[in-house]
This record gives structure tokens, C-alpha cells and sequence, in this order.
């Protein structure tokens, strides 16, 4: 299984999101840039025919999709991002249902020693029920912590993880909604709010 990647790249005076991940259902390889929360182009390249091969693997699917989002960070860099997102966007991914995940509390998460997370998964904006959350939470100078839920019936799920509040520096959390073959993946960063 491809988990997906996640870069930040800077380029002038704007920060980019890039996130690559399979759309095994769709036999797609994704990577949407994403400007201030906002997806502002994809690239998609289906893979449907290298799977139909018996010696295709998940590594090579996983090379290959390392290779695409290697490209799209190259073309940031470069100044060149327009030169390679799709350009018939509309009628390439028109097929596709896209999944979203929210972050609902983002301006309020730590309380009593927890960090609690409510987030919300849905697919074209319909509640996603039984979506399962991987949630991995990284900080400075110790391992990550992994925990899992599954969304309600309204597309909701809160995590909590026992943590202090000074270890919250510096501390990033990955999420990954899986729900009936797609995926979506989301990087937050935390901070303090003074």
C-alpha cells in the first residue's frame, strides 16, 4: 500500500502544499498543490495499463508516484507549475469523487493535558460514514504515535492523544481518510497561540 507524500516547497514568497497519493479505485496517480488550504491544480496519470501487467508491484507503483510528485516539486522550484498540472482538468478528472478532510477545531485542540482533533471526512461534499482515520503524530526528539478511528454517520471523528502542551512545539500530525477504495491525506501543523 502507498501511503502518499506530503512536501512543503517555497517558491518566491509563497509556500506550497504538495500531496501525491494512488486512487487505487480509480487506478490514478494524484498530486494536488495546495496554496494558504486552497488546490489550486492536480496532475493525474492513470496507471491502469501498467496494472494490468502481472509483473506490476506496489513498488513500482509507489516509484512511480515519487517520481510524479518529485516532478511537481521540481516544476515549483523552477517556477514552471503551470507547465505541468493538467490542463483539461474538468473533463480528466470529471470521473473522479473526490474525499475531503476537515479539520473542525483547528483554533481550539488542547485542553486538560489532550490534544483532541474533530475532523470530518465527505466525498463531493456528502458525509463520508465508516471512513477509517490513520492519524500519525510527529514531534521533535521522540517517535511518532499512531492511533486510528472510523468516522459516524455525519462524516465525523474526534481523536485524542495524551499529550503536554509545551511538546506541541514543533509538533506535526499526518491524517489519512481512507473510504471505499480512495483515499485523502492532510498534514497540520501545530502551534501556539499566543
Amino acid at each position: 500500500m502507498v501511503f502518499g507524500f506530503n512536501t512543503d516547497v517555497k517558491h518566491g514568497d509563497t509556500i506550497y502544499h504538495v500531496q501525491s497519493e494512488a486512487r487505487e479505485s480509480e487506478l490514478l496517480l494524484q498530486t494536488q498543490v495546495f496554496v494558504r488550504g486552497r488546490c489550486i491544480g492536480k496532475k493525474a496519470v492513470s496507471y491502469a495499463v501498467a496494472a494490468a501487467q502481472p509483473q506490476f508491484s506496489d513498488a513500482q507503483k509507489e516509484q512511480q508516484l515519487r517520481e510524479q510528485h518529485r516532478q511537481v516539486l521540481d516544476s515549483i522550484r523552477e517556477g514552471k507549475l503551470e507547465s505541468i498540472l493538467d490542463r483539461a482538468e474538468p473533463e480528466t478528472l470529471a470521473h473522479v469523487k473526490q474525499l475531503d478532510l476537515q479539520w473542525l477545531n483547528a483554533e481550539s485542540v488542547h485542553a486538560n493535558q489532550n490534544l483532541t482533533m474533530q475532523l470530518r471526512v465527505t466525498e463531493d461534499g456528502a458525509a463520508a460514514s465508516g471512513a477509517r482515520l490513520t492519524l500519525r503524530f510527529s514531534r521533535v526528539d521522540a517517535a511518532p504515535f499512531y492511533t486510528q478511528a472510523t468516522t459516524d454517520a455525519g462524516g465525523g471523528a474526534e481523536i485524542k492523544i495524551d499529550v503536554d502542551e509545551p511538546a506541541l512545539a514543533d509538533a506535526s500530525v499526518l491524517v489519512q481518510a481512507n473510504f471505499e477504495g480512495r483515499t485523502a491525506t492532510r498534514k497540520f501543523l501545530l502551534k501556539r497561540i499566543e
